[in-house]
C-alpha cells in the first residue's frame, strides 16, 4: 500500500501569501515573519494585512482580509488568539483555503483554548480548509529554486547549496528545539534546508510533513523530534516509504518515566519505554538516536553521505590514544575493523618507521608529516580500496609539525579518493577554521572529537540495511506500548 501524500506546496512553496497581523516592529510576531520573508529572499507576492494600512517592509498593506486584491496561496496568521477564528472565517470568505496559524491559545490553553480549538476544527471542516499549527514557530523551506520562510524563529538555516540534492529537513514537535537545531546546524555548516515547527497539528502532523518532504528531490535526509504520534499505523507507513528512498533519523522525547510525564504535558504524548520505542523505530525503518547531540551528529553525517555507508572501516591515525578511543567507539557502534590486506601491510612495513603500528588502526606516529600521511593514504587506495567502506582519519598536531602542508596534501588526495573519508583533528589547532574549511571543500566531514566521528560512521552504517528492508517489505511490525496499562 502506498501512503497518500498531501500536497503541501502552499505551505512550503507558495507563490503568494497574506500575512495577517503584519507589522514592522521586529519584536512583534508580525514583524518577525515579515523580516524572515525578506531574509529568505522570498520572490512571491506578499500582502501585509494590518488595520492601519500603509507600507510594511516595502509592501503596500491592506486593512482587512476582505481587501486582499486576489486570492493568495497561503494566509499566515499572527494575531491575538481571541481574534483568530474571525480571521479564519474571513480568509475562507475570501477564498483562501490554506492557513498557517502561529499563535497558541488553543488545545494547549485550558478549557477556553480547547473550546476555541473545537470551533476551529468545525470551521475548517465546514469550509474545506487545511491548517498548519496553531501554536507553532512556522515553516522554512530554502529550496534554491524557490525560497520561503514564514516563521518567527530568530535565524534561518544555510539551505541547500547550488543544485545539491542532499539538503536536510528537520521536523520538530518543539519550536525551541527547531531554533536550537538551526543555530547548531549553522555553526557546523550543515546543509539544513527545511525546518518545520509542527505545533498542535490540528490537520498536519509529523507524518504529513515527512511524506511531502521525503518526496522532494532537494531533500536528502529527514530528521525528526517526536513526542507523540496520533496515528501510529499511518506514521509507520509513511516512514517506511520515505526510508526506502532516503534516511529518516528520529529523536523521541519522553523515553523515561519522568520525561514521559513532561512530554504528556507538552504534547499529550503516551508514555513508552526504550524497548517499545526501539521496536517501533525498527518497524518504521527509522535510524533512532537518543540525544540531540546524536541527532546533530547524524545530520552532519547524512548531510554528506545521504545514502549511508557500509560497516567496514579503516582507522588511520598519527596518535595512539585517540586511535584507541576511536577504535573502541567504532566497535561499540557496530563497525567492522577488518585486518589490513597483506599487500598493504608489506608496503607500509617497508616504508614506515619500525615503531609505527601497521594494523587497523594504523598509527603513523606523532611526527608524521604530509609524506607519511600520503603514503598511508595512497597505499590504502591502491591495496585496500575494495576491503573497506570508509576511512576514518585522525590527525593530532604536535608542536614540531606544520599541519598546513598535511592538510593541503590530504585535501588534494581526498578530492580524488575512491573511498568515503571522515577526518578528525585534535589538540590545539591555531588555524582550525581554515584547515577544516579546506578539508570540507574536498568533501570530507570534519570533527574535533574522534568519538563523534566514529558515532557518525556508526549511524551511517545503520541505514543501508534499513533501506533494503524497507524496499523489500521485510521490516518488522510493532506498536507503542502504553506503559500506563502495563
Amino acid at each position: 500500500m502506498t501512503a497518500s501524500i498531501r500536497d503541501l506546496t502552499p505551505f512550503f512553496a507558495p507563490r503568494s501569501i497574506a500575512v495577517v497581523g503584519a507589522g514592522e516592529r521586529p519584536t512583534s510576531s508580525g514583524g518577525a515573519v515579515m523580516q524572515m520573508l525578506r531574509q529568505a529572499h522570498f520572490a512571491g507576492e506578499v500582502v501585509p494585512v494590518n488595520p492601519k494600512g500603509g507600507t510594511i517592509f516595502g509592501y503596500e498593506a491592506v486593512t482587512s482580509i476582505a481587501a486582499i486584491p486576489s486570492v493568495v496561496d497561503l494566509a499566515v496568521i499572527v494575531i491575538r488568539p481571541d481574534a483568530i477564528l474571525d480571521a479564519v472565517r474571513e480568509a475562507a470568505d475570501r477564498g483562501i483555503r490554506d492557513l498557517l496559524i502561529l499563535p497558541g491559545g488553543f488545545a494547549e490553553a485550558g478549557p477556553t483554548g480547547v473550546a476555541r480549538n473545537e470551533a476551529l476544527l468545525a470551521l475548517a471542516a465546514d469550509r474545506g480548509l487545511t491548517i498548519a499549527g496553531p501554536n507553532c514557530a512556522g515553516i522554512v523551506h530554502l529550496d534554491p529554486a524557490w525560497r520561503f520562510a514564514a516563521t518567527f524563529l530568530r535565524d534561518l538555516p544555510a539551505g541547500v547549496v547550488g543544485g545539491a540534492t542532499n539538503g536536510l529537513a528537520f521536523i520538530s514537535q518543539s519550536g525551541a528545539l527547531a531554533e536550537e537545531f538551526i543555530d547548531k546546524a549553522n555553526r557546523r555548516g550543515l546543509p539544513l534546508a527545511s525546518v518545520v515547527s509542527v505545533g498542535n497539528a490540528v490537520h498536519l502532523g509529523v507524518e504529513d510533513y515527512l511524506a511531502w518532504l521525503g518526496d522532494r528531490p532537494e531533500i536528502g535526509a529527514a530528521l525528526l523530534y517526536v513526542e507523540s504520534i496520533e496515528d501510529h499505523d499511518r506514521f509507520r507507513e509513511v516512514a517506511r516509504e520515505v526510508s526506502a528512498k532516503k534516511p529518516v533519523i528520529a529523536l523521541f522525547g519522553g523515553r523515561t518515566m519522568i520525561g514521559g510525564r513532561a512530554a504528556s504535558a507538552h504534547t499529550g504524548a503516551v508514555a513508552n519505554d526504550e524497548a517499545a520505542i526501539d521496536a517501533y523505530c525498527a518497524s518504521c525503518g527509522i535510524v533512532r538516536v537518543e540525544s540531540l547531540r546524536r541527532l546533530l551528529i547524524a545530520a552532519k553525517a547524512f548531510g554528506r553521505f545521504p545514502q549511508g555507508l557500509g560497516r567496514r572501516a579503516l582507522i588511520l591515525s598519527n596518535s595512539g590514544g585517540p586511535g584507541v578511543i576511536c577504535t573502541d567507539r567504532a566497535v561499540l557502534e557496530g563497525l567492522d575493523l577488518a585486518p589490513l590486506p597483506k599487500a598493504m601491510i608489506d608496503v607500509l612495513r617497508q616504508q614506515l618507521p619500525p615503531e609505527a603500528s601497521v594494523a587497523n588502526p594504523i598509527d603513523l606516529l606523532a611526527d608524521a608529516r604530509e609524506d607519511r600521511f600520503a603514503l598511508a593514504f595512497e597505499t590504502t587506495m591502491a591495496h585496500a580500496g575494495t576491503d573497506y567502506d570508509m576511512v576514518l582519519m585522525i590527525h593530532v598536531v604536535p608542536f614540531m609539525v606544520d599541519a598546513a602542508p598535511v592538510i593541503g596534501r590530504l585535501a588534494d588526495l581526498a578530492a580524488r579518493s575512491r573511498l568515503p573519508l571522515m577526518h578528525s583533528m585534535m589538540g590545539t589547532l591555531p588555524d582550525q577554521d581554515a584547515w577544516f574549511a579546506t578539508m570540507e571543500r574536498a568533501g570530507v566531514p570534519m570533527f574535533n572529537d574522534v568519538e563523534e566521528m566514529a558515532e557518525a560512521a556508526g549511524l551511517l552504517a545503520r541505514y543501508p540495511l534499513l533501506r533494503e528492508k524497507a524496499r523489500s517489505g521485510n521490516l518488522p511490525t510493532s506498536f507503542f506500548r502504553d506503559r500506563s496499562h502495563s
